[in-house]
């Protein structure tokens, strides 16, 4: 009997025959050996160091349940790619571990598969093996991904030094913004500034790049995944010092600041959700002042602003100040998984 187009496209039984038609082809790296080992092989040249690091995303609590494959490829690598910036380390490959639900069809697998062939084309990696079970649900998925450095060039949270300047890259909030636009919860927001906002959460880009370019010259260095000042936080209790934000010095798109314009009655709300609502993959790192041309120079090559928002002091935590040098009260810090 033909298949209606309301039901949905059958995945051929059988684990082995769902990586060979749907993951196989993204094993591109002679190591990865087809994924038809326990394992794969990967070679390390003289001189450097393996990065590695690992997130698990859980439909209904790291994506909206309604999230397209496109998505939801896209957010799984990318976060992972953003803790290998992090560390200043260079993409290799990564392994691929599915809990697939019987909502995810061979429509699905194909599109998810599609997205994530783009991503680890752009990124420089490949799939180098993981797992695939079957789930009631919910969907799960992790990625554990690899990276690489020259030995003993990582960067850390732990290098903070007192009278180092802070920078971010990019723009901030947009992405927790986005998710209150998909909320309803911005029904002033003119449409293109919403488009925008919506796309920074449902399509993370991280700076993949930025990271490896700031070996030798960051400090304690972060991805912003949690929230800027929770992942500036991590940094301070990492090394040991505080921080002094200018709020007035964050860097905000232009959306962002048609959110403020248009919600000036919640002004002190829109800032929290921007300073801490997360999911940025932007950098947040320190540096010494001397460094100042260099990090123009980088910001220049890569095309990216990278904007000096404060300061490291000593003591801990950080404090987040306004134009009137008032300290900013804040009732969260950032995203807190319990």
């Amino acid at each position: 009997m033909a298949q209606s187009k309301d039901q949905p496209q059958q995945i051929k039984l059988g684990e082995f025959n769902l990586i060979a038609d749907y993951f196989a082809p993204l094993a591109k790296a002679p190591g990865a050996l087809g994924l038809l080992d326990d394992g794969a092989i990967v070679s390390i040249n003289p001189g450097e160091e393996l990065i590695t690091t690992t997130d698990m995303l859980i439909s209904g609590v790291h994506f909206l349940e309604t999230a397209g494959p496109e998505q939801i490829a896209t957010r799984l690598l990318a976060v992972n790619v953003s803790d290998l910036a992090a560390m200043g380390a260079t993409p290799l490959g990564y392994l691929l571990v599915t809990a697939l639900t019987p909502a995810q069809d061979g429509d699905w697998l194909s599109r998810f598969a599609k997205r994530l062939d783009r991503d680890q084309t752009r990124y420089g990696m490949t799939l180098l093996g993981g797992d695939t079970v079957a789930t009631p649900g919910p969907l799960c998925l992790t990625v554990t991904a690899f990276g690489t450095v020259p030995a003993g060039s990582a960067l850390k949270r732990s290098m903070a030094r007192v009278g180092d300047q802070i920078y971010v890259s990019g723009t901030l909030g947009d992405s927790a913004l986005g998710l209150k636009a998909l909320q309803g919860d911005l029904p002033d927001l003119d449409q293109h500034h919403r488009d925008f906002l919506v796309d920074r959460l449902e399509n993370p880009q991280p700076q993949y790049e930025l990271g490896p370019s700031l070996r030798g010259i960051a400090g304690g260095i972060a991805d912003i995944s949690d929230g800027f000042v929770a992942d500036l936080s991590h940094i301070c209790a990492a090394s040991g010092v505080g921080a002094e934000v200018l709020a007035d010095q964050v860097p905000l798109s232009a959306a962002a600041r048609a959110v403020i314009d248009c919600t000036p009655s919640s002004f002190t709300t829109i800032l929290t959700t921007i300073l801490t609502g997360g999911d940025d993959y932007e950098l947040v790192f320190t540096a010494l002042p001397e460094s100042q041309g260099q990090i123009a120079h980088i910001a220049a090559l890569l095309g990216l602003n990278l904007t000096p928002v404060g300061t490291i002091t000593a003591g801990s935590g950080v404090t987040v100040i306004d134009a009137n040098q008032n300290v900013i009260p804040l009732k969260t810090i950032g995203y807190k998984h319990f």
